[in-house]
């Protein structure tokens, strides 16, 4: 008899476990007796009787979950026919009768249960001790489209949706290799929620893999809603303010992922994919770096790379040199700021505080409201507001500029986990700066770097290739070199395979030249 997942728990259906040696019987009454005991109260959970050759069978399914014309057509039609058998097997239904493409048996009833929650249509028949599980899932699914959190200029527009299947196949897309392994796993007592945990067989490393699986079966928790769950469930260092699992809704960030030994957990009924193990680099670019020509990708790089120190440090600059370093101001700059600041009632880090938590209040009230509406809320709330507030006579212009490019800096970032984690820390830069000056924004900076320098994402050190260094693989770090000179995989990542293209793809003199 098929294995079936059982959750580890004391606190599991009562009912579900009592059924669980109980095998079917003859009699389909005894049955459908049982089966309705598991279910009972449960409204959605039809029992639909009718006869094949005189004989009692019942299909049961969930209402919602099934794609009831692949039924009707496929099964209740066909098995509708006026054929005389001999004698009725299961065999006989799934060879000759039914037309599904997927029939499998189950003898016990809590396997019966377990497919019917699964959202399959069981088929029992007066006599068989088995039941015929039919693969006719449906229900209201959301179509592929781009997603909103990672838009590209240049690139597939397609996205994840909260089908598993559909997420699967959307990657077997990109990766068209018989390599591509996919392990099922399932987690949650009640949600029990499907997952594959994907990666490219010689190219992961086993240990990586064996390391992944082991820490989802050691996850014993109600439910999981989302990939969020599995990600603060199975990371490394649970304190960190940095992400250490990348989160992704685009199959092709997943492909080239994969590629370089990374393995990828798709969940049902999440668009998100989850990446592992992850870099703090990998957060910083964009799929549509390895798209556009390597100069708009090193420029873009840089650009990002600029953004995030002003979109950390800029606040926690201005307090510190307002404040206690007023001699490194030129004097043209030190008496503009000092006319604007003379009626201020607040010192520079009260302020820069009311600044950035108005504006992180906007940002979040744009998000939640509709689109159209909170974009249009978000930045006229933050020129209408500033504006006031200067004329009020509250906070000062030059903190205003400071506190908007600060947020136009957290924008740049491409991935949310990581734009929200450098948000955060610069709350803590500023407190420093106000106490300490350039010293406190020096020494926060100092801890900031060496926690990034301890973190570990599933043993690969998280500020690699930069500590420890390895100078062959910064060519896709802080810039992105021609495609013809990456040659090599992370290394970090890889169980050996580091080729990765023919080292002679650099376009040659007769390329360049005219062809006539």
């Amino acid at each position: 008899m098929k294995k079936v997942y059982t959750p580890k728990s004391v606190v599991e259906n009562v009912e579900l476990n009592t059924y669980e040696d109980v095998s079917l019987h003859l009699e389909i009454d005894a049955n459908i007796s049982m089966v309705k005991s598991i279910f009972d109260n449960c409204s959605d959970v039809v029992f639909r009787e009718f006869l094949i050759d005189n004989q009692k069978s019942y299909l049961i399914y969930i209402d919602g979950l099934i794609d009831s014309n692949s039924v009707q057509l496929h099964a209740l039609q066909q098995l509708f026919t006026d054929i005389k058998h001999e004698q009725l097997s299961a065999n006989l239904i799934s060879q000759k009768i039914v037309s599904i493409s997927s029939i499998n048996e189950v003898t016990t009833i809590k396997d019966v249960a377990l497919k019917v929650l699964d959202g399959d249509t069981l088929l029992m028949v007066d006599q068989l001790p088995k039941a015929l599980v039919f693969d006719a899932k449906g229900g209201q699914k959301r179509n592929v489209s781009e997603p909103d959190t990672e838009t590209s200029i240049r690139g597939p527009r397609e996205g994840f949706t909260e089908s598993l299947r559909v997420n699967t196949a959307l990657i077997r897309q990109k990766v068209r290799s018989n390599r591509l392994k996919s392990i099922s796993k399932e987690v949650g007592r009640e949600t029990r929620t499907k997952m594959e945990i994907m990666y490219i067989e010689g190219l992961a490393k086993p240990d990586l893999v064996k390391e992944i699986i082991e820490r989802i079966d050691r996850i014993d928790i109600d439910g999981i809603l989302e990939s969020g769950y599995i990600e603060e469930l199975i990371e490394d260092n649970p304190w960190s303010f940095f992400p250490q699992i990348q989160n992704t809704e685009r199959p092709d960030t997943v492909a080239g992922n994969l590629l370089e030994g990374r393995v990828a957990i798709v969940m049902d009924g999440t668009p998100f994919t989850l990446l592992a193990p992850a870099t703090f680099w990998q957060f910083l670019q964009a799929s549509e770096d390895y798209y556009n020509r390597y100069h708009i990708s090193i420029f873009l790089r840089l650009l990002r790379i600029t953004f995030i120190f002003l979109a950390l440090l800029l606040p926690a600059f201005y307090i510190a040199i307002t404040t206690y370093h007023q001699e490194m101001i030129p004097t043209n700059l030190l008496s503009s700021i000092a006319a604007t600041r003379e009626s201020i009632p607040f010192p520079a880090f009260v302020e820069a505080l009311i600044m950035e938590i108005a504006f992180e209040a906007l940002r979040e009230a744009g998000i939640r409201l509709p689109k159209v509406v909170g974009q249009a809320v978000s930045i006229l709330g933050a020129l209408v507001i500033g504006q006031a507030a200067v004329e009020a006579g509250i906070v000062s212009a030059p903190m205003v500029i400071v506190v908007s490019l600060t947020g136009i800096a957290s924008i740049t970032v491409p991935r949310f986990n990581m734009a929200i984690s450098i948000r955060l820390l610069r709350f803590p830069m500023m407190l420093l700066a106000s106490a300490f000056g350039l010293f406190g924004v020096l020494l926060g900076t100092l801890v900031l770097f060496t926690h990034l320098c301890k973190l570990r994402s599933f043993g690969v050190p998280y500020f690699s290739p930069l500590a420890p260094l390895n100078w062959k693989e910064l060519k896709d770090v802080f810039i992105r070199v021609p495609w013809w000179a990456m040659n090599k995989r992370p290394q970090q990542f890889i169980d050996g395979n580091f080729t990765r293209q023919a080292p002679d793809l650099m376009p040659s003199t007769k390329q360049q030249k005219d062809p006539k």
